[in-house]
């Protein structure tokens, strides 16, 4: 996971999720008694972080799996509502003004997608510079570096449906940057990804970080 920001600041206090799980016994018993009186036990994914990332500052979040980096990330991006703690990205709470934080932040999920199935790559790029009202000159401007720099042209007139996984990520890295957001989060991105487009997602972390300085 990567954090790119340009302006203002991410900042976690505290940051707690916890998740309330039903138990259930064995068998068609347990199920039965689960039925009558139900057992619960409080989940917590996330415990007591504390987070400071400056301006233009990048970031690795490392951990093992199910240690919660995902639920962060998600609470960072107004995804989910954290249990208890304090967050703020570019200066809002991403929980309590999702749509203004949406219009601030990129974001790259490797395990969901937010392209449009059915349509081509480039008909999505066209549906979000509507949704995030992107300028046509920038938008004109960034289709044209991304779709170069990842390589996307092969495939860009291509259903989503019908893209490998590693040319749906492409196209979700450049998704996630085509209005210039201030924050990027990169949950999983190579996935999918060969060797040579890993490097050059990494030569293009260190690109977005230098353009903004």
């Amino acid at each position: 996971m990567l954090f790119r920001e340009v302006k203002g600041m991410i900042e976690a206090t505290n940051l707690c999720k916890d998740y309330v799980v039903q138990l259930k016994g064995k068998g068609l018993a347990g199920m039965a008694k689960a039925l009558v009186k139900s057992e619960k036990k409080i989940v917590h994914a996330v415990q007591d972080i504390n987070l400071s990332i400056a301006e233009a500052e990048l970031v690795g979040y490392i951990g093992p799996n199910g240690a919660g980096k995902s639920t962060t990330i998600k609470m960072l991006t107004g995804i989910l509502k954290p249990t208890s703690g304090n967050v703020s990205v570019c200066g809002i709470d991403p929980a309590k003004k999702r749509i203004q934080n949406a219009m601030n932040i990129g974001a790259v999920f490797g395990q969901k997608t937010q392209l449009f199935w059915d349509l081509p790559v480039r008909e999505t790029f066209g549906l979000l510079k509507r949704m995030y009202q992107i300028d046509d000159h920038v938008y004109r401007r960034n289709l044209d570096d991304y779709m170069s720099f990842l390589e996307m042209g092969s495939f860009a007139d291509q259903p989503v449906r019908q893209l490998s996984l590693g040319q749906r990520m492409r196209a979700e890295i450049a998704a996630s940057l085509l209005h210039d957001p201030k924050v990027l989060f990169l949950d999983e991105p190579t996935i999918g990804l060969d060797i040579a487009v890993k490097i050059k997602m990494g030569s293009l972390s260190k690109r977005l970080i230098r353009i903004d300085m």
